[in-house]
């Protein structure tokens, strides 16, 4: 239950609707515990025989008993009905809460946090770890109440008919506890088991879909099916051990609950022989201990219930404990002038001690291109992500117009930053909307949109659509081809008309010509801004100001195109092999 008291805050927001939902168990049993005392009154008046006389006296008395109870059996069932609607209604709200908090949370951590975690993993822990908690909240808490509340009103009117038959109906019950207790601890082991496995299906499931086509042009649907079926299987496996300890709650309870049944039977029956007790006062124990007998057979569920909340609240409560490691630390207005600067920075990644880049040292002035080149895993795209402060660096400081990045306000700066990634990604939504997505203002106008397409050079492609803008685009606009896919996320970022341009290596999917009428529609966006061109093609940095040159993770040659080929060293040989592919 310690993973649970997480949840304590939730129950304090709807403190009123829960209390509410107690004082509605309380008076649907009132009802419920005055049946048995009713049918005990009727049975003691019918067997001293001085209540009916005659045929009519017998039909209105009949009617008159019939009527009370069922006056009784609707009090119990409409507070019943108040009840659920309360306390479900309550758990709902709750779960809507907790999604939007994880939601929430999932927003605030870094990028390195996703690299560490598995989509499938983080998709589990929102929505069927929620549902097993949502169990708890609702139902659980639910039957828990009302069987301490029960217990409690149907304790005391046994205790009022007589002491000793109490004692004795009630002996099973700290056997039953005494189970309840034992099985729990097992029973939680494999609840965790069981959601880890889940998870590990549901990362599976998530990647092979990811990953379909590649699967298919290999042919390798068969072991995919194997894998998922291996899964699988390790799945029903545990949750085959949980259901199996579950299902001894059930019919120990019942044998319990009936062994009390017995006792009431046997002993009361002595009693009555003794005029101890009436045969009213018997019928009215028995009526009590199947009235527990629902509350206390749902203690088995409620139990498995609870376990396996307690194993995903805790399972939840791993990722919303995590501390983002990346925090704005400054709200004050902050205005981008355009000048960035590397100092002696390095990184390394955590998880694999892989050096990306070691001693960058290098100032972008405001208005300048500056030109990124180097060979596959040079680190490239590493410097994007320390400028952007995806992560931050091991060595070193990156100063934004003079200021360590870390002490500005991080929103405002990258709100004032386009980036085109080199991993493109679409929304599935229409084109237009993917478009709009890089833009802060919540009005644009269609003139705005195209004369963006227009500039990336897209614009003839998406009027080739029959539906143009309004064209709604697959996952990951797989609908799209790659170097469409490329354009329409250089059109979101002009749209974003931002001070500080960065484009990763966005143009490796389009022929040179198309290279060609792009960079030269941004001449003019890029003359008025800072902005940042990652490419492993010489032809798309020749213009920029400066070209820094990066080859075992470290510049080695810095310069204009110009002064770059007069080095002949890895440029000029770079520029050279392409030229020659190019003829």
């Amino acid at each position: 239950m310690k993973s649970l008291s997480y949840l304590n805050k939730y129950f304090l927001k709807y403190k009123w609707r829960m209390l509410l939902g107690v004082l509605f168990i309380i008076l649907s049993n009132y009802f419920g515990v005055k049946m048995p005392l009713f049918v005990q009154q009727t049975v003691d008046t019918l067997m001293k025989g001085n209540s009916v006389s005659n045929f009519n006296e017998a039909i209105s008395f009949s009617l008159k008993v019939g009527g009370l109870y069922m006056l009784l059996s609707l009090g119990k069932g409409f507070f019943l009905f108040l009840t659920r609607q309360t306390i479900i209604i309550t758990s709902r709200l709750i779960e809507f809460d907790l999604k939007n908090e994880i939601y929430n949370q999932y927003q605030r951590l870094s990028y390195t946090f996703y690299k560490k975690n598995n989509t499938g993993d983080l998709m589990n822990r929102i929505s069927e770890d929620v549902s097993q908690v949502r169990m708890y909240l609702g139902p659980g808490v639910m039957y828990t109440i009302n069987l301490a509340v029960l217990f409690t009103m149907i304790i005391r009117e046994m205790v009022a008919i007589n002491l000793e038959l109490t004692l004795f109906v009630l002996l099973p019950l700290p056997l039953m506890s005494f189970l309840i207790y034992k099985v729990s601890s097992k029973m939680n082991a494999l609840s965790a088991k069981v959601q880890k496995q889940q998870s590990g299906i549901s990362t599976l499931v998530q990647e092979v879909f990811s990953g379909i086509r590649v699967i298919k042009a290999y042919t390798r649907e068969k072991e995919t099916i194997n894998n998922f079926d291996d899964e699988v299987e390790v799945y029903k496996q545990k949750q085959m051990s949980l259901v199996t300890v579950n299902s001894l709650f059930m019919p120990t309870i019942i044998f319990l609950i009936g062994l009390s049944t017995v006792l009431s039977i046997y002993i009361g029956g002595k009693m009555t022989y003794n005029n101890e007790i009436t045969l009213g006062q018997i019928l009215a124990f028995i009526f009590f201990v199947n009235n527990l007998t629902w509350p206390f057979a749902s203690v088995g569920w409620v139990t498995s219930v609870i376990q396996r909340a307690a194993a995903s609240q805790e399972r939840i409560n791993e990722f919303l404990k995590v501390d983002p490691e990346i925090k704005n630390s400054n709200q004050s207005e902050f205005h981008f002038k355009g000048k960035i600067e590397f100092k002696n920075v390095s990184y390394t990644y955590p998880n694999s001690n892989i050096e990306a880049v070691r001693s960058l040292n290098f100032t972008i002035h405001p208005g300048e291109t500056l030109g990124v080149v180097g060979s596959t895993g040079s680190g490239k795209t590493t410097i994007i992500n320390l400028l952007m402060r995806q992560f931050d660096p091991h060595q070193g400081v990156i100063l934004i117009d003079d200021q360590p990045l870390p002490e500005i306000n991080l929103d405002v700066f990258r709100r004032t930053s386009a980036v085109v990634p080199q991993e493109v990604f679409l929304f599935s939504d229409t084109i237009g909307n993917n478009i709009k997505f890089g833009s802060l203002d919540t009005e644009i106008s269609q003139e705005r949109i195209e004369s963006a397409a227009r500039k990336a050079h897209v614009l003839h492609n998406i009027e080739e659509f029959p539906q143009k803008f309004d064209t709604i685009l697959g996952e990951r606009g797989v609908n799209l081809s790659g170097g469409q896919k490329q354009r329409v996320s250089i059109s979101r970022a002009l749209l974003r008309d931002a001070d500080l341009l960065i484009f990763d290596d966005c143009f490796s999917a389009v022929d040179t010509e198309t290279e060609e009428i792009i960079l030269k529609n941004l001449k003019s966006e890029i003359k008025k801004k800072t902005s940042i061109v990652v490419s492993h093609r010489i032809s798309s940095l020749r213009n920029a100001d400066r070209i820094i040159v990066l080859d075992n993770h470290t510049i080695t040659e810095t310069g204009t195109h110009s002064e770059l080929l007069a080095l002949k060293g890895f440029y000029a040989d770079m520029y050279e092999r392409q030229l020659t592919e190019e003829n």
